[in-house]
């Protein structure tokens, strides 16, 4: 089921009235939310409800067993049960076909045709999202970091919870589990607060991000086609729709959880103001960056064992980044580029003050921050070409037509799939999100709008409501699916 659905607009309402009918009886709340949940799920493809149960039904046994395990190696194997069973799933769903590939493709670098068929998998939606949502419960047991839950309950109701599911936040069971055993009382302040969470995070989806893929994927499916300021465009509106699409799914996941009293974690934080690379991924699915954070680069060392293995890890840690992203060369190139980058980074931290000072840029002035923050959105946009592009042979043709710039060629924005009305509407809507992203920074709209008298707000709660309607859909109506629903 889609956020931005008729289906959604009908289910939502149902169970927010029905939550609140039984928020107080913490047992019924919960069995709503866990049905919610699986119907929610279940909309795509009922089969796989039954991926989302063992995973959840075995770590939760193994996370019980974990504490009463007598030894350090029988709770090693426990652990590695859970990780097997989780990752086993991963693995076969997503990676399956692309080591198929992969094989078959080294030997025949060696001249050797191997007759084998890939086989015929559909990916589960969210699958990447849950799996480690619920390994981080038995890893963080394991590690003594989090009492097992009693309640199955409230872990099932955990692991599928229906906002986030799909495409994150990856919510720790330290922060979003304990929400489950809590009640809650009605907050008109909490559930206006998320409405209008979800409201943003509509526009960027279905003003911003839907209608610039229109022109994005013109050009990204022919790349031969299109050459210098055409692919540059492309390139700079495809890394505002992926922006917009997967950060207005966070944001409406997290009004919509909101509005019932729950918490999720913030997962984006204005990351094309970022002004370094590393900078970015503190701000950009920030869940995601702080999971392999804690579940990998601090498990192979981090950086405690010197510079070398301190850029070996993060770099490594990128390489799996990319592959987590997508089956397929194009991702793994796009995580080695900011691995590259970061490792780079931080070699030279000192010497970047430096070559600032020499170019005589004042700490903290303006004009610093925007150099900075235009060299970072540029490397940004370079490495986006091999995460758009289908294959690793349409990434280098773009960027070889990409670079051939004409001075003298004009460039017709209605000739890339979007007439004027369309094109000027998602131009205007990003200057809008970007100066608002800017300002929000030092501002808080949700609370000046708060101060406001009633009529005021309400007159902005409307305009807000028919922007989505007028011009939140347009050509194919049909809803159209989040990009990170892939992944």
């Amino acid at each position: 089921m889609l956020f931005n659905s008729l289906d959604f607009a009908v289910f939502f309402p149902i169970v927010f009235v029905l939550y609140w009918l039984v928020a107080q009886n913490k047992i019924a709340r919960n069995c709503l939310l866990l049905v919610a949940s699986y119907v929610f799920y279940g909309w795509w493809d009922w089969r796989f409800l039954f991926l989302i149960f063992i995973s959840s039904l075995i770590d939760f046994s193994i996370g019980q067993a974990i504490p009463k395990a007598q030894g350090g190696k029988k709770k090693k194997t426990l652990l590695l049960v859970s990780l097997v069973v989780n990752l086993g799933f991963l693995c076969y769903f997503k990676y399956a076909n692309f080591f198929i590939e992969t094989f078959v493709d080294s030997f025949r670098l060696f001249g050797k045709e191997l007759e084998v068929s890939t086989l015929n998998i559909i990916l589960p939606v969210g699958i990447s999202f849950y799996t480690f949502q619920t390994l981080s419960y038995t890893i963080d047991i394991y590690r003594k970091q989090l009492e097992p839950t009693k309640d199955a309950l409230s872990f099932f109701t955990f692991v599928a919870f229906f906002p986030q599911l799909v495409a994150g936040p990856i919510e720790r069971a330290s922060h979003l589990l304990p929400q489950f055993y809590k009640t809650y009382k009605f907050n008109y302040n909490q559930v206006k607060s998320g409405l209008l969470l979800m409201a943003f995070g509509l526009f960027k989806k279905m003003v911003v991000a839907d209608r610039v893929s229109v022109l994005v994927n013109q050009v990204y499916n022919n790349p031969d086609a299109y050459y210098g300021y055409e692919i540059i465009l492309a390139t700079v509106l495809f890394a505002f729709q992926i922006y917009c699409d997967f950060s207005g799914y966070s944001d409406i996941a997290i009004g919509v959880g909101r509005t019932m009293g729950f918490d999720l974690m913030k997962n984006f934080r204005s990351p094309y103001l970022s002004k370094s690379i590393t900078e970015f991924w503190r701000r950009w699915h920030i869940s995601l960056s702080t999971w392999f954070r804690d579940y990998v680069y601090i498990p192979l060392g981090g950086s405690r064992d010197g510079k070398f293995k301190t850029y070996r890890n993060l770099f490594l840690v990128f390489l799996v980044s990319g592959l987590w992203h997508g089956a397929a060369m194009t991702f793994i190139i796009w995580g080695a580029i900011h691995g590259v980058i970061i490792v780079v980074e931080k070699a030279l931290s000192k010497q970047r003050k430096t070559i600032a000072q020499k170019l005589g840029f004042q700490t903290n002035t303006v004009s610093r921050k925007l150099f900075y923050i235009t060299i970072t959105f540029s490397i940004v946009c370079i490495a986006w070409v091999f995460f758009r592009a289908n294959s690793l042979k349409d990434a280098f043709t773009i960027i070889e037509n990409g670079l051939k710039l004409q001075w003298s060629q004009v460039l017709n924005f209605y000739e890339l799939g979007l007439n004027a009305q369309e094109f000027w509407t998602a131009f205007f809507a990003i200057t809008i999100l970007v100066i608002f992203e800017w300002t929000h920074q030092k501002i808080s709209f949700t609370k000046q709008l708060a101060a406001q008298p009633i009529v005021f707000r309400w007159t902005v709660y409307l305009i807000i409501v028919f922007t989505l309607i007028i011009f939140g859909v347009y050509g194919d109506t049909a809803p159209k699916e989040f990009i990170y629903f892939q992944f």
